[in-house]
């Protein structure tokens, strides 16, 4: 499994949609809350080129966006296979 890593923040139907959107999937993932943890903005800021919303979700260290990025990705049927899966074992 590749590793995932959330950006959230406490109150964001975004972030839950996303994390119910990978829970679907039968992926886990690190989640960092800046609000418990704000420390951390400044480098989602860097690492996800300058946004600022939440989620920022990233696989193996590569930025994919948020969840309306992943919902696309996974409509045109490229989520999976970024997320290290195949149709068999679901």
């Amino acid at each position: 499994m590749p590793d995932v890593l959330m950006y959230t923040k406490t109150i964001c139907p975004y972030c839950d949609r996303a994390k119910g959107l990978l829970q679907s999937k039968g992926v886990s993932w690190k989640e960092i809350n800046l609000e418990h943890e704000p420390e951390h903005i400044p480098v989602m800021i860097k690492r996800s080129e300058g946004r600022r919303t939440v989620p920022q979700i990233f696989v193996d260290g590569v930025g994919l966006g948020g969840y309306d990025e992943i919902a696309a990705l996974d409509r045109q049927g490229k989520l999976d296979a970024i997320l290290g899966l195949n149709h068999q074992e679901r």
